[in-house]
């Protein structure tokens, strides 16, 4: 079964990635607006949490308000192809979302800011905004990537029966989409993060691939 949603959808990736110079530029305004006096936090709702890919001196379990975690975002590359993507999370506008906050040490390079942007920003799938993030009685700016309602790998509203098929049976280079989701509610009940819709998809994923589509919810 393929989504009819997405099937034939979509130009040519290679169109949609952003040139150095563009990944320079958002990293040149994103540092503009940020108090350099001030610690860098990293905020990770997703596949951050259990893969972050830089140093960091710092870890905090902490809460954005205002935005919610959401598999939005097709993955026609990672985790799907452009003819069967996955899904990947994002952050959306609406409710509160509980992650990981993630400190930057002195030592981070502007190369190692490079790599996660070309991992986040390559195909105009997220933009990068400084929010507020609580955690216990601390509060500070983290840098979080949000979604690009604009791109067009984004899915939009989509039924959880179209979630759970895309998460179930989408593969792409760096392993399927049911990994993806199943790492990430792993990661997040190992920090005692509750977040009852993962868990939720989670489940009817793990019975889809041992039995067949769950019945509707």
């Amino acid at each position: 079964m393929r989504s009819p949603a997405v099937h034939g959808a979509f130009p040519g990736i290679d169109a949609e990635r952003l040139s150095d110079a563009e990944i320079e530029r958002s990293i040149d305004e994103t540092l503009a607006a940020r108090n350099a006096a001030e610690p860098f936090w990293v905020f990770a709702y997703g596949s951050l949490m259990w893969n972050p890919g830089f140093a960091f001196v710092a870890k905090r379990v902490g809460t954005v308000y205002g935005f919610h975690r959401n598999f939005g975002q097709w993955s026609r590359i990672n985790r799907g192809t452009p003819e069967h993507p996955g899904l990947v999370l994002t952050l959306e506008r609406g409710g509160c979302c509980r992650g990981l906050a993630y400190r930057l040490g002195q030592a981070t390079t502007r190369e190692d800011l490079a790599r996660l942007w070309r991992r986040e920003m390559t195909l105009r799938s997220y933009e990068p905004r400084w929010l507020d993030c609580h955690a216990g009685a601390e509060r500070m700016p983290v840098l979080a990537f949000v979604v690009n309602r604009g791109c067009t790998g984004y899915a939009g509203r989509l039924s959880v029966e179209a979630m759970v098929h895309a998460l179930a049976t989408a593969r792409g280079r760096a392993g399927s989409a049911a990994e993806y989701l199943f790492h990430t509610q792993s990661v997040l009940e190992a920090h005692g993060i509750r977040d009852e819709r993962m868990k939720r998809l989670a489940d009817r994923v793990r019975h889809y691939l041992s039995r067949g589509p769950a019945s509707p919810a």
